[in-house]
């Protein structure tokens, strides 16, 4: 049986990977530590943030740098990540529905040690999604105090 070898692409490097996921009922943004691997379109890993330890196994397309999974916590739930690389890392949504509710937030993984191109780091340069509605309450409010 032939190795798969790691991925070529210096968008998806197998390794050490860090980032943040966002969830409205949970402020802040709750670090994860990954170690993933990337190779013929696949994608494997495990890691740990807050809600425990996981597994990842999903897939990645080099044509258009699009990115799912299913992050698996051990002995808990599954969560469906869906994301886009563009050279900056991964960012995207999760969603996770159980016992009939539907819960989304964001994310953000990239390489340890990678930069953002301004020299910040990348967890420092996505805001956390703001509800559809929420966002309408807002307009109307800056519209009224501004007419």
């Amino acid at each position: 049986m032939t190795e798969s070898l790691p991925e070529s692409d210096p968008r998806f490097p197998s390794g050490r990977w860090v980032g943040f996921f966002l969830q409205k009922q949970l402020p802040g943004k709750h670090q994860m530590e990954l170690l993933l691997t990337f190779a013929n379109g696949r994608i494997r890993g495990e890691g740990r943030d807050l809600v425990g330890e996981f597994t990842i196994n999903g897939i990645y397309e080099l044509a258009d740098g699009t990115c799912r999974w299913m992050k698996h916590y051990l002995g808990k739930h599954s969560v469906h990540y869906r994301g886009f690389n563009e050279g900056k890392g991964i960012w995207g949504t999760w969603q996770l529905e159980t016992m009939g509710e539907r819960w989304t937030g964001g994310f953000h993984i990239w390489p340890e040690g990678m930069a953002a191109p301004d020299g910040s780091t990348l967890a420092e340069s996505i805001e956390e999604p703001v509800d559809a509605e929420e966002a309408f309450v807002v307009n109307e409010l800056r519209r009224s105090a501004n007419g």
